[in-house]
């Protein structure tokens, strides 16, 4: 597509915009997104979310769906048709399909961003668009971060980790993207700071982004309730089956993991509120501490078991599981091994997490200088 295409391509200029990168995967844009939409919805009325493309997506009606399209959709109701929130799926052969047919294949690419942000913008007053990764994520299929953003005529934030050197360093190179492509970065956010580090972040990162050009936007705080799995996700991250399962078994939010693999008295010293306890099947004195403790301390204090190389309780303790109000997972692998996966999560918020996403409005509304960054429109 040439650069007079690119000139009517979308045809929306005049719903202000908003892309909204990151230094790389997982340093918060989504947490940052979706706090930003409840806050600029208060300012503008009529939001608009679309995320370009998509590399963690569900099926919906045949069509690959972004997960944080969808996630912003349950959450805010956006009135927008999911596929034009969405509008490009990365599939595991969609790169060798682009470079069988670069030319093609990539004018529909911007073809097909471009209608979805014109159809997303509809009648808004302000869009966010998420974008995937750092600002060289599609660059293979021509579709960097950085050119997506130049292709809607959208400003950029960059949202980095906490830390100076390291963050720093990430941003200025994410910048020079940007800056090839023409994008004017408005601002950065800083995520995941310690509580404790935050003046001192605040201080010495805002000088170094100042050297940058970029105006420090807020610091938002390390919150452990954003990181920690609830019950379902380690279903599914465990591939195991239900032994026993009660009410809201699956938001169950999980904030500390023991293995069983000491003394009951040593696991019961060791509970803290949210606990999952991993430990083997026919560990039956540590399971029944488990029930014991739960039957006499306050609700949820053990939010799960697993229990682990496949061997069931003896029939007559799966009838005491069932009786009690933690849920119980049986997984064939060994304790370790379901710990292992475990701690290599990545946890993603869901539509379902009722207990996250008022704590992610409420940071973006009290840690982000809001009337700086609509300052920059």
């Amino acid at each position: 597509m040439s650069k007079s295409d690119l000139k009517t391509c979308p045809t929306n200029t005049e719903t202000q915009r908003i892309f909204v990168a990151g230094t790389r995967m997982n340093d918060g844009k989504t947490t940052t997104c979706l706090g930003l939409f409840a806050a600029l919805q208060q300012r503008y009325g009529q939001v608009g979310f679309i995320k370009p493309v998509g590399q963690r997506f569900v099926e919906i009606d045949g069509q690959l769906i972004d997960e944080d399209s969808v996630l912003v959709e349950k959450t805010y109701k956006v009135e927008t048709p999911i596929e034009s929130m969405s509008p490009i799926a990365i599939d595991g052969s969609f790169t060798k399909r682009y470079l069988d047919d670069p030319k093609r294949i990539g004018a529909e690419l911007t073809h097909r961003v471009c209608a979805a942000f014109d159809r997303a913008s509809w009648e808004k007053n302000f869009t966010l668009i998420e974008g995937s990764g750092h600002a060289g994520v599609g660059s293979v299929f021509n579709m960097s971060n950085a050119r997506v953003a130049k292709i809607l005529g959208a400003k950029a934030i960059i949202v980095s980790r906490g830390g100076i050197g390291q963050p720093i360093d990430e941003i200025a190179m994410n910048k020079a993207l940007f800056d090839k492509e023409g994008v004017e970065v408005i601002g950065a956010i800083v995520n995941k700071v310690q509580a404790k580090k935050m003046d001192y972040i605040r201080k010495y990162t805002g000088l170094a982004l100042k050297n940058l050009g970029i105006p420090l936007l807020g610091l938002l705080p390390e919150e452990k309730v954003l990181t920690s799995p609830n019950l379902g996700q380690i279903f599914r991250r465990t591939k195991g089956k239900w032994l026993h399962e009660v009410p809201h078994t699956q938001s169950r939010r999980i904030s500390a993991i023991i293995i069983g693999a000491m003394t009951a008295t040593g696991f019961l010293d060791a509970i803290k509120p949210g606990t999952l306890l991993i430990t083997p099947g026919d560990r039956e004195d540590i399971i029944m501490a488990a029930l014991s403790y739960e039957a006499t301390s306050p609700k949820d204090s053990i939010s799960g078991i697993i229990l682990t190389r496949g061997i069931a309780p003896h029939p007559r303790l799966q009838e005491l599981i069932r009786q009690s109000s933690i849920p119980v997972i049986m997984a064939d692998s060994d304790s370790y091994a379901v710990a292992s996966r475990i701690h290599g999560m990545t946890v993603k918020t869901q539509p379902e997490d009722s207990d996250k996403i008022p704590l992610i409005k409420d940071m973006i509304q009290t840690n982000i200088d809001l009337d700086k960054l609509v300052g920059a429109f």
